[in-house]
């Protein structure tokens, strides 16, 4: 029994700490309720009330004039019109903290600092809450913003009223041991602001970063986002390690359990690992970047983003599909602009016989030429490339450099363009017929009894 585990001891004595906390606190809550009851702390209170009525009377008198003349300031700059928004949606607070402070001077200098003495902890209180509310507006997370709001309420409140320490107290026993570490409600609250902060010290650096990489025009759009990827990874592992050794939480205890985490990860997320390694070659050999046109199976789209696990791409019918890095790295694709932005396209058409094959070229060339996306720089031809049984057939191949701009539409109109110069020019277009022939045949059978039968002789003509 020498060896028995001392920790229901200690939770004992935790329990037993907490309650002499408590019953202090509640002692010190009671002995200001008492205080309150006091006459002159009665007429700081109805002050109090009186200062808050005041306050939303202006705010719904002065409210709307304020708000007309802010929309009569059309030119001003967004800022400026954003800290007016904030300064409208406070007018309560804002005039609130300045009645309750003309009131303590004029009682400071008219009556004993101890009759001001609530108004002053109130006024305080106001106004941190006031700071803490316009500080807190240059955040533009919405959750991280209202966290880090009300716990900054919470501890100024504390402070001001000087129970910090024995809130630490009471949030420091109230905890359990893991191991060697022993987490408490405190070491939790704690490591949640230090987090908080450091997550927003990193937004802000990564987007002063990415603001920095994506202006460069030395670099390429596949190497500004590996380079984005990069920091951001980098900066979030550095805030987590700091803000677990800020915290005093030795990892090293840790080790054998995140070895396990890993194992199991490793196999339970092996095409996750495989798509977040492909991403990384992709962007390393920039085989594909942002903005590229590329066809894979089915889908024809431009490259609209390069995600760690997948790539976002845009088709011509708005749709946008996200596939997977891997598929990049395994799979076909055709990429329309990888070195430069010109493409090829073909088309093949027919014509009679009877139309002189020199002169239908140089209508095809100069129809082709005629539409707009069709570049002039790059020469257009057309071609002979066979003998049909109905037509002469041809190929004409053009260029483009807006494959973004789509490949069926262009081709679209270098037909109607054809159809239209062919018309101009009493070039025709052939396409089979069938021509039905009736034949009559006698048969005699049976005795010079016979009847009629008719057989279809189906052929193809040429037109």
């Amino acid at each position: 029994m020498a060896n028995q585990d001392p920790q229901p001891e200690l939770s004992a004595q935790q329990i037993q700490e907490i309650v002499s906390i408590g019953t202090d606190i509640f002692s010190q809550v009671q002995i200001f309720a008492i205080g309150l009851l006091r006459p002159w702390n009665l007429y700081q209170i109805g002050i109090v009330i009186v200062v808050f009525a005041l306050a939303h009377v202006l705010r719904a008198v002065l409210g709307p004039t304020i708000r007309d003349w802010m929309a009569s300031r059309e030119n001003w700059p967004k800022w400026r019109m954003r800290i007016l928004a904030v300064i409208h949606q406070r007018l309560r607070a804002i005039f609130f903290v300045i009645l309750i402070w003309l009131v303590i001077a004029f009682m400071r200098e008219y009556t004993w600092p101890s009759r001001s003495y609530l108004l002053s902890i109130v006024g305080t209180l106001a106004f941190a809450w006031l700071v803490i509310a316009f500080a807190t507006r240059l955040i533009k997370s919405v959750p991280l913003r209202r966290t880090i709001r009300y716990g900054a309420w919470v501890y100024v409140t504390l402070y001001i009223l000087g129970v910090v320490d024995q809130a630490e107290q009471v949030l420091d026993n109230i905890g359990f041991r893991l191991g060697d570490i022993r987490f408490t409600l405190l070491l939790l609250i704690q490591s949640l602001v230090i987090l908080t902060l450091l997550l927003a010290l990193v937004r802000f650096v990564m987007r002063t970063t990415t603001r920095k990489i994506t202006s460069n025009q030395e670099i390429s759009p596949s190497m500004q986002v590996l380079l984005i990827k990069a920091v951001q990874i980098g900066l979030y592992a550095t805030a987590f390690f700091v803000g677990v050794r800020a915290l005093g939480i030795d990892l090293t205890g840790l080790a054998v359990l995140s070895g396990a985490i890993g194992v199991g990860l490793g196999f339970g997320l092996q095409k996750v690992v495989s798509n977040l390694v492909s991403g990384v070659i992709i962007l390393l050999d920039k085989s594909i970047k942002p903005g590229d046109v590329i066809s894979l199976g089915d889908t024809f789209g431009w490259i609209n983003s390069l995600g760690a696990r997948y790539v976002s791409v845009v088709t011509r019918d708005g749709r946008e599909y996200l596939i997977p890095n891997e598929d990049l790295i395994t799979g076909q694709v055709v990429n329309w602009s990888h070195s430069n932005e010109f493409v090829r396209l073909d088309i093949h058409f027919g014509t009679s016989y009877t139309d002189n094959p020199h002169e239908v070229r140089k209508i095809a060339i100069a129809a082709a030429q005629s539409v707009d996306r069709v570049l002039k720089s790059r020469p257009t031809v057309c071609h002979i490339v066979g003998f049909g049984d109905s037509s002469v057939d041809y190929i004409l191949r053009f260029w483009i450099s807006d494959p973004t701009g789509g490949l069926t539409n262009i081709r679209g109109n270098v037909f109607l363009a054809l159809w239209d110069a062919f018309a101009e020019n009493g070039i025709s277009i052939p396409f089979p017929q069938r021509e039905v022939k009736v034949l009559n045949d006698k048969v005699a059978e049976d005795g010079g009894n016979s009847w009629k039968s008719k057989a279809l002789r189906v052929g193809d003509t040429e037109n």
